[in-house]
């Protein structure tokens, strides 16, 4: 499913929505540590 509120970095809905705006930045910061890792990782 798309993501309306525009906060999934995926494009599709992972429940961030109903994170407040802390808990959300910090979910954004490990999503992009992972992808950096995997990246690199490569």
């Amino acid at each position: 499913m798309a993501c309306g509120c525009g906060r999934s970095p995926t494009g599709k809905c992972i429940g961030w929505h109903a994170l407040s705006e802390k808990e959300y930045q910090e979910k954004l910061k490990k999503y992009k540590e992972k992808e950096l890792a995997k990246k690199t990782d490569e």
